[in-house]
């Protein structure tokens, strides 16, 4: 999973990556790829992945990972009706996390989160715009020299623009949003997105909007404070949270409500000695399932072999959780939950 962090400038968007990348103390592991761009890679805490390590003291434990990327500062305005690199490296993302300031600036300028969400937000339609209008152009100069459009995808093209042009993000539309035949323009207001609200140290509230925008969940981050206590060691970050009623630090937070909102689960595997937590869509069958650990085992699939993880737990064994009948064999439709542990059975 791909996160792009997204915000107007002095709204504290480095600030959220240095809280994120550093709660677990892997902010180590920060690789910068590009001059242009910083890209940190954390892992999903997740108390199940402990337990089947526990109990099947695999050699090696592999937790699902987030990768955060933090592009350089946005250009707005009349420059966003060029092609912007920053917004083509957060195409790529599969969420996008948008940082608001709700804190006084350092040149003494009040906090406007509600004013600054849209701005940035009708940036994104227009740069969806300009990438809708463009294809429009192509294909309708194809069609005159010839070449048969694709009628799927010309139709549900003019249709985005249609939705665009009213200052609508594609979200609002989820047919588009979707749609697989609109998949490779990976527009960027089609994005399932999470808001941060960057305050204060000591603010705990999330101040009232007028309008808030349709299908968004907004996330109270005090940034600065949580970037501190992400750098501290677990001693001392325990005392601040409780002194500050923090419950979760900001990735757990931030992880939480991205897999939330976009509708994903984890199952894990026991293979080659290796417990292993899996990311997949929620209501993914399980040759899908199998296709994600590997495309052999989706090309041979034969059976599922599967176990809840709260029957694990229950039994304390998989041999006691067979032996109470738990573990189910299942065929290539089978929706997968969250929490299945999966022993994929196949033959090429």
């Amino acid at each position: 999973m791909k996160l792009g962090i997204i915000g107007l400038p002095q709204s504290g968007k480095s600030t959220i990556f240095a809280a994120l990348t550093g709660a677990r103390g892997e902010d180590k592991a920060l690789k910068k790829s590009r001059k242009d761009q910083s890209i940190g890679v954390v892992r999903v805490a997740d108390e199940r992945v402990d337990f089947l390590s526990k109990i099947f003291k695999p050699k090696k434990t592999t937790y699902a990972s987030v990768e955060y990327l933090l592009p350089s500062e946005i250009a707005t305005g009349a420059a966003a009706k060029s092609e912007n690199v920053i917004w083509s490296q957060v195409r790529a993302c599969d969420s996008l996390i948008h940082v608001v300031r709700n804190f006084q600036s350092g040149g003494g300028l009040p906090p406007s989160p509600e004013e600054d969400f849209w701005r940035l937000e009708e940036e994104m339609i227009l740069y969806d715009l300009m990438v809708a209008e463009k294809r429009i152009e192509r294909v309708e100069l194809d069609d005159k020299r010839g070449k048969k459009p694709d009628k799927e995808e010309y139709s549900l093209i003019k249709s985005c623009q249609d939705v665009l042009e009213n200052s609508q993000p594609l979200r609002t539309r989820p047919e588009l949003a979707s749609a697989p035949a609109l998949r490779g323009f990976t527009f960027l207001s089609a994005k399932p997105q999470l808001i941060i609200i960057n305050n204060e140290d000591e603010d705990e509230v999330i101040p009232q909007w007028r309008t808030k925008p349709e299908g968004l969940e907004m996330l109270l981050v005090r940034g600065r404070l949580e970037m501190e206590i992400a750098a501290m060691s677990p001693e001392e970050a325990e005392e601040f949270l409780v002194a500050y009623h923090i419950e979760q630090s900001a990735l757990d937070r931030v992880i939480m409500r991205s897999y939330s909102l976009m509708n994903l689960i984890s199952f894990f595997t026991v293979v080659h000695d290796e417990v292993r937590a899996w990311t997949i869509a929620s209501g993914a069958s399980a040759l899908k399932a199998a296709g994600t650990v590997h495309s052999d085992m989706e090309k041979g699939f034969i059976r599922a072999e599967v176990l809840s993880f709260e029957h694990l737990k229950a039994h304390g064994s998989f041999q006691e959780a067979k032996k109470a009948g738990d573990v189910h064999l299942e065929g290539k439709e089978y929706v997968v939950q969250d929490g299945d542990v999966i022993n994929f059975r196949f033959n090429l």
